[in-house]
């Protein structure tokens, strides 16, 4: 095996290893000794290949990210009528984020610590969303007179959080409501049906 490709090996096994107790302990409560103990490997490997916690969670968020905003970006500029829209991004966002359950926590995190140096990483690696063209599209809709009056950003905002924050709030979500992890994946598959038909009827006129 090519070194380059033993260092590809390892790296992915490294961020496998990572993805695991990042579920299991979030990025506040991750070890880098947990992440080598999980990847079979010793501390100072570990450390070779990336250098601290954070470096190791931009890997694995950029990823995620990139899995994330090409199916986003083709549903907003798609020619599809605006209820495809809203259920092709619903359940897009759920199935990556269910794979990647501590995500939202890490970029609020991070946006709240340094909004201006997240965004420029981000921006810089990967092409972001843009929300204008479904935002107008909504507004045509309202003109048209095919949904109910409606803020488009309000709209925007409604099913952005509405999808992220389950997420968000998922620790105390299990410990009050005494849901395991899989009672969890199942309810929010099940979201990705129930919410976007949620959004969609309030829209009918």
């Amino acid at each position: 095996m090519s070194k380059r490709l033993k260092d590809e090996t390892s790296e992915e096994k490294i961020l496998e290893a990572a993805r695991r107790v990042f579920l299991q302990k979030g990025m506040a409560g991750a070890r880098m000794q947990e992440i080598a103990d999980e990847a079979g490997i010793n501390k100072a490997l570990l450390h070779y290949y990336f250098r601290n916690k954070e470096l190791l969670f931009d890997r694995i968020f950029t990823q995620a990210a990139a899995k994330l905003f090409p199916k986003v970006v083709t549903i907003l500029d798609a020619d599809l009528p605006l209820f495809e829209k809203i259920e092709g991004f619903i359940s897009s966002y759920i199935d990556v984020m269910s794979e990647n359950p501590y995500l939202p926590l890490f970029v609020l995190n991070e946006v709240h610590r340094d909004p201006e140096g997240f965004y420029k990483r981000i921006s810089g690696e990967l092409k972001l969303p843009r929300p204008e063209k479904f935002l107008m599209q909504i507004d045509q809709e309202v003109k048209l007179g095919n949904i109910r009056p409606v803020s488009p950003l309000q709209l925007f905002m409604n099913i952005l959080s509405g999808t992220v924050f389950p997420f968000i709030a998922k620790p105390l979500f299990q410990m009050h409501i005494g849901v395991d992890e899989f009672q969890f994946r199942q309810f929010m598959l099940q979201r990705k049906t129930e919410f976007a038909r949620f959004v969609i009827d309030a829209l009918r006129k």
